[in-house]
This record gives C-alpha cells, structure tokens and sequence, in this order.
C-alpha cells in the first residue's frame, strides 16, 4: 500500500520552524535576535521602535510588500548590504507561504 502523500507545511508552520528563533509575531513579546514581523506588510523597512537596526537598515528607503519579502528571504545582504540576517530561502514556495502567513497578520 503507497504512503498518502506528504501535505506542505503552511506558512505559520515555517515560520515557526525557521523564523521564530529570531523573531516574533506577537506585538506583546519582547524583541528578540530580529525584529517582530507583526504587520511588517506596510511596514517603513527598519523602522520599528525598540529595535536597533543595522547601519544599511537604517537608511533603507522603502515599504514591506510582498515582492521586497520575497527579495530579502532570498538573500539578505543582497538587498542591504550589512544587514545581518544569515538565513536564506531559495525555495519559491517556501518563500511564498511564509509571506502569505506575514499577510495574515496585517
């Protein structure tokens, strides 16, 4: 008998499993490594009271949607140059789910 086919983790699962370690979604958590993601979509890009940011954060010149969170999980220091987050995606859909979980959160 074939196994039943595997379902793929949904966005709050990844985020979860590859994200939580450094940062949150829940606005009454304390800061963390990053970071919260709570209502990062619209979000000025490094400009969230309580975080201290990196210097290329500092002067980012841009709003969170989902194509600049599709950029930056693909690589970080690409689209800031000095930022410090080491993870990187290359999966398109791993990418996809998590953006679509951080949409949720608006």
């Amino acid at each position: 008998m074939p196994l039943p086919a595997a379902k793929p983790p949904d966005g709050a699962t990844l985020f979860k499993q590859q994200c939580a370690t450094c940062h949150t979604t829940n606005p009454s958590d304390p800061i963390r490594q990053g970071p919260s993601l709570f209502k990062i979509v619209g979000r000025p890009a490094g400009k969230m009271d309580g975080f201290h940011y990196s210097a290329g954060f500092a002067k980012a010149d841009f709003i969170w949607d989902e194509a600049r969170l599709d950029a930056w999980l693909t690589n970080p220091q690409q689209m800031i140059p000095g930022a410090v987050m080491a993870y990187r995606q290359a999966k398109p859909e791993t990418r996809a789910a998590v953006i679509a979980y951080l949409k949720e959160l608006n």
